[in-house]
């Protein structure tokens, strides 16, 4: 709520001094411990009325019974801290973990056809019974969002809304059925504070969290312009998978998905198999399954990498995302370790991005 201080600013100056708290305690020492930082930056945080909006928030969520979830708690999804631009605060109310171990996003057009609800029904009642602890993450707008999160509560499966305004409203209204029951199985998302209006510059900064909190974007339908295709490339900022189902080219509401296949930006999707596969969210885990690492006396493993191994062994083939999840190792230090095991032979890369222990 500080004039002039963004996401990114607010991160480092809360690493720079330790806490928040400190931040604001001890503004007139930011010089020393961070001496980047203007002076007109330190001038802005003597801003009393940021923290009595602060105490006004905290006023309702406690009321509300909203998780407040900072960048360095726990609960916070750590897919979505490895983005540099991830919100320093985010507010929940539901019960989905956050950090499951598999996550997706399904997006796509607020005018969807039969061919987009179909397309929805069927690929997520056949990713249940491939892979059953999937969390489904959409924007709960008109069109494939609504329909993606129906269609996994009708599969039980947990569905979170991430929303372009604070906790205090379900735009559209007319969702507000289904919003509460996500939060059954589920839940709802945001960055914004109550009282904040679904502004359309708003849906543009919500599809960063849509992208960044998950291993993989799935766009069902799309015209050449929407916020499915800005939430696409975002999933590639960020190192994701991204799949897009095609359509005729004929059809107006399809001709987003083929430009992003044609472009090479998102793969092509014909079914939940297909999608589970590429992701190798069905290699076998059980113990006869899995594959045992035998290390020569020769090779010398760093506590990290012994950690990743251990890792492997015990899950099974994973990607990286999900070793950043199980590890706790920020996503760019993790892509050197694999790197230095897979040149020590110790690991290999299968399709999908899969990482495998060698014999």
């Amino acid at each position: 709520m500080v004039p002039g201080i963004g996401h990114i600013g607010a991160k480092r100056l809360i690493d720079g001094m330790g806490n928040a708290v400190d931040v604001f305690r001890l503004r007139k020492e930011i010089p020393e411990r961070i001496p980047e930082v203007s002076q007109r930056v330190i001038e802005a945080l003597d801003c009393p009325q940021a923290i009595a909006r602060a105490e006004q928030e905290y006023e309702f969520i406690r009321k509300n019974r909203i998780s407040c979830l900072s960048f360095y708690d726990e609960a916070y999804p750590s897919r979505l801290r490895e983005c540099e631009d991830a919100p320093v605060v985010l507010f929940f109310k539901g019960n989905a973990d956050l950090n499951s171990l598999h996550i997706l996003n399904m997006v796509g057009t607020r005018n969807a056809t039969d061919y987009g609800t179909h397309i929805c029904a069927s690929f997520l009642r056949d990713l249940k019974a491939l892979c059953p602890d999937v969390l489904v993450v959409s924007g709960l707008a008109y069109g494939i969002d609504i329909h993606a999160h129906r269609e996994a509560l009708a599969n039980e499966l947990p569905t979170v809304g991430v929303l372009a305004h604070g906790l205090d409203r379900i735009y559209p209204h007319v969702h507000r059925k289904t919003a509460v029951d996500m939060l059954e199985r589920g839940g709802l998302l945001t960055e914004f504070l109550s009282g904040t209006n679904p502004d359309r510059h708003n849906f543009i900064s919500r599809n960063r969290i849509v992208a960044g909190m998950c291993d993989a974007t799935i766009v069902i339908e799309s015209a050449e312009k929407g916020g499915s295709l800005i939430t696409a490339e975002l999933a590639e900022g960020y190192h994701r998978d991204c799949f897009a189902f095609p359509g005729r080219t004929s059809d107006e509401y399809s001709k987003g998905c083929n430009r992003l296949i044609r472009d090479n930006k998102a793969s092509l999707l014909l079914s939940a198999e297909d999608f589970v596969q590429a992701m190798g969210w069905n290699m076998p885990t059980t113990l006869s399954e899995k594959v045992s690492v035998q290390r020569s006396l020769f090779i010398e493993l760093s506590e990290e990498e012994q950690k990743i191994v251990a890792i492997l062994e015990k899950l099974g083939n994973l990607q990286i995302n999900s070793l950043v999840v199980e590890a706790d190792i920020p996503v760019n230090k993790m892509a050197a370790i694999l790197f230095e095991l897979e040149m020590k032979g110790v690991i290999r890369v299968l399709a999908g991005g899969m990482y495998q222990l060698l014999n």
